[in-house]
């Protein structure tokens, strides 16, 4: 396999889960997509001419976690979601990086829902919001929220199925 087409690999199955872990430090999802870009931009230039290490995972989100600290240091200035201090004694553990694949996995699920069905769950799960405001906003009957929301999970059950090696958990309900 050409370098080119390995580093496309992994770019394909980390980008997210990088994504996943820096936003918990960042506050908005430009700041966030910036920082995963500059990862991979740098790992890229890093392994151009050279093979990648055996422990490329554990590479990246190391990565990911420094230029995430060298950028909320460049903006220390502004109030942080995160306290600096916090940020550069954390150190990237396997929690942390299953934490960010699973919500990954989370995330790119609720992508596929469909789009009506997606807005509800989204609404009521992520935003907090209850079945008689979603429907007020979405000039829907609340048992048309409820067979969404239903719908939603029923969905996402099967998507992330634990025997099929996924773990189905929403970490914002």
């Amino acid at each position: 396999m050409s370098r080119e087409k390995e580093f496309e690999r992994y770019f394909k199955r980390y980008y997210t889960p990088i994504g996943m872990y820096v936003m918990r430090y960042c506050e908005s999802a430009e700041e966030t997509e910036d920082i995963v870009q500059e990862t991979f931009s740098i790992v890229w230039q890093k392994f151009y001419d050279q093979d990648f290490p055996d422990n490329f995972k554990s590479y990246l989100y190391r990565v990911a976690h420094n230029i995430t600290i060298d950028h909320l240091r460049r903006r220390h200035s502004k109030e942080l979601t995160t306290p600096l201090e916090e940020i550069g004694e954390l150190e990237v553990t396997e929690e942390a990086i299953d934490t960010s694949e699973r919500d990954a996995r989370l995330w790119i699920a609720i992508s596929k829902l469909p789009a009506r069905c997606k807005q509800v769950f989204l609404m009521s799960k992520r935003d907090g919001m209850s079945h008689a405001e979603i429907a007020d906003e979405l000039n829907i009957s609340t048992k048309t929220v409820e067979n969404q929301i239903t719908k939603a999970f029923k969905i996402l059950k099967e998507d992330l199925d634990p025997s099929k090696g996924k773990i189905f958990f929403l970490p914002f309900l």
